[in-house]
């Protein structure tokens, strides 16, 4: 796909959009590439039709929020939202946007994250940190999981004790612990009445897989 129809699929801000992709994304993560941020864009639509919203503020901190994105295994892995609201603050700055508006941008970004643990304060904060964890949850969510436990060389599971029973749970190890460490939580963290409506069925879909994997040991 030429960068054309890439920054067309994120109409109507096509023209942002180009300006923002060529620096949107690092390395060659496939869990927070440009495909993972257009399903965080549709998501955010999808938020921001029901619960309004500045949608400019929005679509910019949707493009730039993985704009620096270190390793799940990264020793600083927790500050990867800050890095990337500080680079997306210069970056928007350099481009002339209002000071209030990058101040939006950038506290989106630096609430979105998981592993942040920061709460976000504003609305355009709030619908981008539902719009990136709809992307955890599903069947995009168990793919987007396995996938990244296969870059940092975990096994499936723990073969004498599979569920945890009698040890501590461990993502980096484990890739089907990361469902009861983090996945199974998120919709219960949601900020909007539509996120959460949105999260209900991916939820559900996350349990039943993690049900259905268990059986078949």
């Amino acid at each position: 796909m030429t960068d054309a129809p890439l920054s067309a699929a994120f109409a109507p801000f096509a023209a942002l959009a180009e300006t923002l992709l060529p620096h949107a994304v690092e390395g060659d993560d496939g869990a927070h590439d440009i495909a993972h941020l257009l399903r965080v864009f549709h998501n955010a639509q999808k938020i921001a039709s029901e619960e309004g919203g500045d949608a400019e503020v929005l679509a910019a901190a949707v493009l730039l929020h993985d704009c620096v994105s270190l390793p799940k295994n990264h020793p600083d892995r927790a500050h990867s939202s800050r890095l990337a609201a500080d680079k997306a603050a210069g970056l928007l700055t350099t481009l002339g946007w209002d000071a209030a508006k990058v101040e939006a941008v950038a506290h989106a970004i630096l609430t979105h994250s998981f592993s942040a643990n920061l709460q976000p304060q504003t609305l355009e904060a709030k619908i981008l940190q539902d719009a990136d964890r709809l992307d955890s949850l599903g069947a995009i969510g168990i793919a987007r999981t396995f996938y990244t436990a296969a870059r940092m060389g975990s096994k499936l599971y723990h073969l004498g004790d599979p569920q945890g029973h009698a040890r501590d749970l461990d993502d980096r190890a484990y890739a089907i612990d990361h469902f009861a460490l983090k996945l199974l939580k998120l919709a219960d963290g949601f900020q909007t009445a539509t996120g959460r409506r949105l999260a209900g069925d991916r939820h559900q879909r996350l349990s039943d897989f993690r049900d259905l994997f268990f059986d078949e040991l």
